[in-house]
């Protein structure tokens, strides 16, 4: 026998009945992305690699350390699999001109890929919904955004989300704040971590986002960038701030959340759960006026966020249980082969008006018996058992009985009045 192969660690199944829960989360993003107007986009999941090293960072831990690239065989090109698509859609507007005409609003989801050790929430490919908005300077774009978020966590239920935000201004506000920050650890260049020591050179900005608990007190005590901040960039956050007050979110300001890249500019944000232990980010973003010139666009002023749909999965599962999942409206139960002929244009006719329709299946040894056939039927969920008898089909009938309701009813519905009796058949969902 040959070798088993397994998926690649850190890049997983996701098998029914898990994939319906997926199924039911994308279609209630869908549903609601159509409410705020944004619009579909789809990027290719290879890109060049130069896309990331300039739109996401060279000195971020994604590039540095997490991206699998590799040079195409045929050409020699130096290519990517996308780590995040902010980028992409950035280099997808810039190539296409898509602003030339006004400001869009775009949605994506999709697969992204970052070498890391796999823990819970945190997979080499990890599925992530995005919103961005391009074209579009005031900050009630930057509320609009979160309340998108906000809106898609409360429609699924979800309890106990934190909303934290900050501001980064815009880039001589920086400038000022970075010189003091480099200040302040040079002055403590000995608490230091070696990370720390490297971001000193190359991104100051990055080492407030430090997880190494040694070096809290460092970076409580370092100079705060809302403290830099000229008066526009103020009125920016404080009317973003009154925009998600007048709609009920609630939120808190986080002097130490950062997006370390030059692009970025004012409004930065997180969703955080403290129920799924380290991996607490349920959604990120902010606003990168800058990314489209540093892709060779022109001057475009953007926000957007991103989110991961494993996280927001295993926090639905934390909090809300048992999840509906779909079943068939009707399980067909085939007696042999004979039958399928009149069976199976009955079964599309019935596809056609919009009811579920499981058929059963014959092996190599048939169809099985009408009990195990029942049996089936019982545990497809359906509501109720198509039986296309022998007698039934000679007098140009289907028996119709109810699995669900207790009472086993059987009816006779002629095969001519499939439409007639199709509506007969009742929806339903189970829940695992």
């Amino acid at each position: 026998m040959a070798d088993k192969l397994n998926a690649v660690k850190g890049m997983n199944d996701i098998l029914p009945p898990e994939s319906a829960r997926w199924e039911a989360l994308e279609q209630t993003v869908r549903e609601l992305m159509g409410r705020y107007a944004y619009r579909n986009i789809r990027t290719p999941i290879v890109e060049p690699t130069a896309l990331f090293v300039r739109g996401t960072g060279q000195t971020t831990d994604i590039v540095e350390k997490e991206m699998y690239s590799f040079e195409d065989r045929l050409n020699g090109e130096q290519l990517t699999l996308r780590p995040e698509n902010t980028p992409g859609v950035a280099r997808a507007a810039i190539e296409h001109n898509l602003t030339y005409d006004g400001g869009k609003r775009l949605w994506y989801t999709g697969p992204m890929f970052r070498h890391e050790r796999p823990q819970r929430g945190r997979y080499r490919q990890f599925y992530q919904l995005g919103a961005e908005a391009l074209g579009f300077s005031g900050p009630e774009v930057d509320a609009e955004l979160m309340l998108l978020a906000h809106q898609l966590f409360q429609t699924l239920g979800l309890r106990n989300i934190r909303v934290e935000l900050n501001s980064l201004g815009v880039p001589v506000e920086r400038q000022a704040h970075r010189a003091a920050l480099i200040t302040h650890f040079q002055q403590n260049a000995d608490m230091l971590d070696a990370d720390a020591q490297r971001r000193l050179e190359t991104n100051p900005l990055r080492i407030l986002d430090t997880k190494n608990p040694a070096m809290q007190p460092l970076v409580e005590a370092a100079p705060r960038l809302l403290d830099y901040l000229g008066d526009a960039s103020r009125r920016h956050l404080e009317t973003v701030q009154s925009l998600l007050t007048a709609c009920g979110v609630e939120w808190t300001i986080n002097p130490r959340l950062v997006r370390g890249l030059d692009y970025y500019s004012h409004t930065v944000f997180e969703f955080i759960t403290t129920e799924l232990g380290a991996q607490g980010t349920l959604c990120g973003g902010g606003r990168y006026d800058g990314l489209f010139e540093v892709l060779g666009g022109k001057p475009t002023p953007a926000v957007g966020w991103g989110m991961g749909l494993e996280r927001v999965l295993e926090l639905l599962k934390e909090q809300a249980g048992a999840t509906a999942l779909p079943v068939p409206d009707a399980y067909a139960v085939i007696p042999d082969a004979a039958a399928l002929a009149q069976a199976m244009p009955v079964l599309q006719q019935l596809r056609a008006a919009g009811v579920a329709v499981q058929m059963h299946a014959g092996t190599a040894d048939g169809f099985g018996s009408f009990k195990s056939q029942f049996k089936k039927a019982d545990a497809s969920g359906a509501s109720h058992a198509l039986i296309f008898g022998a007698d039934e089909l000679t007098r140009g009938e289907v028996m119709v009985k109810a699995l669900r309701d207790g009472s086993g009813a059987q009816t006779a519905r002629p095969l001519a009045e499939v439409a007639i009796w199709a509506a007969t058949l009742q929806s339903r969902a189970l829940y695992i």
